[in-house]
């Protein structure tokens, strides 16, 4: 299995994995981001330069390891498998922003000067927003926890106050294209940790 050379911590890693993609266990997905969160988000904090920015990889990069954790072969220390994943979701969004800097909550001018707002399209509840709410709000909560305070307010708004997108703009103070930004990334994290369970509760 290749666990010969493993470090202890890789080794304990090793086994929530197996926690989190035989078990479905929460608490495993949660103890893995735990671990590395803090670490994730400072080496965005060091590729970008700003919070906001770092914090929405660090979920988004979760996200995506969360959803491939399957894939993962111990050939090399998860701790590896998650910083490769992580930088390349960096060096994607880098890449990204030099093509296009236009901001939602910014409106833009068309040729003949008027002002246009971007919208965020709404299609309402797609598939990772219904499976949220079907959830237990106690099951939910424990992998909330491990978000950082902005986050997690949105997510007690949306879905244990069950507010609207524009309440929780009112709420907070902020534009609806920042709210609805930030519920995407957030929710891509919870969406893959939760999927798979809703068969058990």
């Amino acid at each position: 299995m290749g666990l010969e050379n493993f470090s202890e911590r890789a080794k304990d890693d090793y086994q929530l994995v197996r926690k989190a993609v035989d078990e479905d266990d929460q608490s495993a997905f949660a103890e893995l981001m735990e671990r590395y969160r803090e670490s994730i988000y400072f080496m965005f904090l060091k590729m970008v330069h700003n919070k906001d920015d770092a914090e929405d990889l660090m979920i988004e990069s979760f996200g995506k390891a969360f959803k491939n954790l399957h894939n993962y072969k111990p050939s090399y220390a998860f701790s590896t498998w998650l910083y490769r994943i992580a930088t390349n979701n960096g060096i994607d969004y880098i890449r990204k922003k030099r093509v296009s800097t236009t901001s939602l909550d910014n409106p833009i001018t068309n040729k003949d000067g008027d002002a246009l707002n971007l919208e965020v399209r709404d299609f309402g509840p797609d598939p990772e927003e219904e499976l949220i709410k079907t959830q237990k709000k106690n099951n939910l909560r424990e992998v909330v926890t491990t978000l950082k305070p902005r986050y997690k307010r949105l997510i007690e708004l949306r879905y244990f106050e069950e507010f609207s997108y524009e309440e929780i703009a009112d709420e907070l103070n902020i534009p609806i294209g920042t709210v609805k930004a930030q519920l995407f990334r957030a929710k891509e994290l919870l969406y893959n940790i939760l999927k798979g369970k809703k068969n058990r509760f």
